[in-house]
């Protein structure tokens, strides 16, 4: 029984990495290499899609600008291409080396939309997490035959307080993030 509890503490850990690359890709006022990291490059003439990370190198120079520097000069048009591609309204320019992404400043009516956004991204969070105590209280029903009562119970518990903690580790991701949308 106790590997129910275990196999739904890694599947609640999945959840929980997913939830926070996802909502690192929510942006905020300020320039973050994760906005852009795993927008899907089209290169070398279309014969490859790959991730910007896998590309380049991603960092920030100030609050307001990414740099890329492509391992590979000879993309960096289609590097800019896939970023202009991906929709996100960012502008990139280049000086044939590296490539600066400057990062506009959020309105009022944009954070809010985007801390919408963030709220919907943790809600399914928070469905995820319920599906799998769904499944482990699933599981614990159909192990029933010949464990006591005072066991079950004890299991169905130990899935509740896990699923609760990690309730409470979305919440606090949340907040924070909402806190830097907030923040101008």
């Amino acid at each position: 029984m106790d590997n129910i509890i275990q196999e739904a503490k890694q599947a609640m850990i999945k959840v929980l990495e997913v939830l926070r690359q996802d909502i690192a890709t929510v942006r905020t006022g300020r320039a973050a290499p994760s906005f852009v990291e795993n927008i899907i490059i089209s290169v070398y003439g279309g014969t490859a899609k790959m991730r910007l990370m896998e590309l380049s190198t991603i960092t920030t120079s100030d609050a307001q600008t990414i740099v890329i520097t492509p391992f590979d000069n000879s993309i960096i048009g289609e590097i800019q291409k896939g970023i202009q591609d991906a929709n996100m309204g960012l502008n990139a320019g280049s000086d044939g080396q590296v490539i600066r992404i400057s990062v506009p400043p959020l309105s009022q009516e944009r954070r809010q939309q985007l801390i919408k956004l963030m709220h919907q991204k943790l809600e399914n969070g928070r469905i995820m997490v319920r599906q799998v105590r769904h499944d482990a209280m699933d599981a614990v029903k159909k192990e029933r035959d010949g464990i006591s009562e005072d066991e079950v119970d004890r299991v169905e518990k130990e899935v509740q307080k896990v699923t609760n903690d990690f309730i409470s580790e979305i919440d606090i991701i949340g907040k924070n993030k909402e806190k830097d949308l907030i923040q101008i």
